[in-house]
């Protein structure tokens, strides 16, 4: 097992974590600091039906390891809980074979790790082509 020193200043402005055998510093992937996400990058068009798409969804939050809060099939949409905070997650109709997917803070404060919607959305593109059982 590799042990980790870490390094870090006494007033804690900086911190360096190296592995023993090879001292590269370790870097924090970039989409699980909470950062300004733009609004634009929180919608998808999918090419697939709107009910697949909302399967997918909870699928893609139940993966993530996100507590889902509140399902409304009827009108498409998911409430779930990620880092101390709530997300809406809409799934709308665009035509018979395509459909949006839009991921927003409850607070409408878009300060927030944007892993929590890149990884929903890679989540989806993987298994967008498996099939839906009941």
């Amino acid at each position: 097992m590799k042990k980790l020193i870490c390094v870090a200043v006494i007033l804690g402005i900086s911190g360096f974590c190296f592995a023993e055998e090879n001292l590269q510093p370790l870097t924090m992937t970039p989409s699980t600091v909470a950062q300004k996400v733009v609004f634009e990058h929180c919608s998808k068009i999918f090419k697939v039906n709107q009910e697949k798409l909302f399967y997918l969804t909870l699928a893609s939050i139940s993966a993530n390891r996100f507590s889902v809060d509140e399902i409304q099939t009827t009108n498409g949409y998911i409430i779930f809980s990620a880092n101390r905070n709530k997300y809406l997650a809409t799934i709308a109709k665009i035509d018979n074979s395509n459909a949006i997917l839009k991921i927003t803070p409850c607070n409408n404060i878009y300060n927030f790790p944007p892993g929590i919607i890149t990884n929903t959305f890679k989540y989806i593109d993987l298994n967008i082509g498996t099939e839906i059982k009941s």
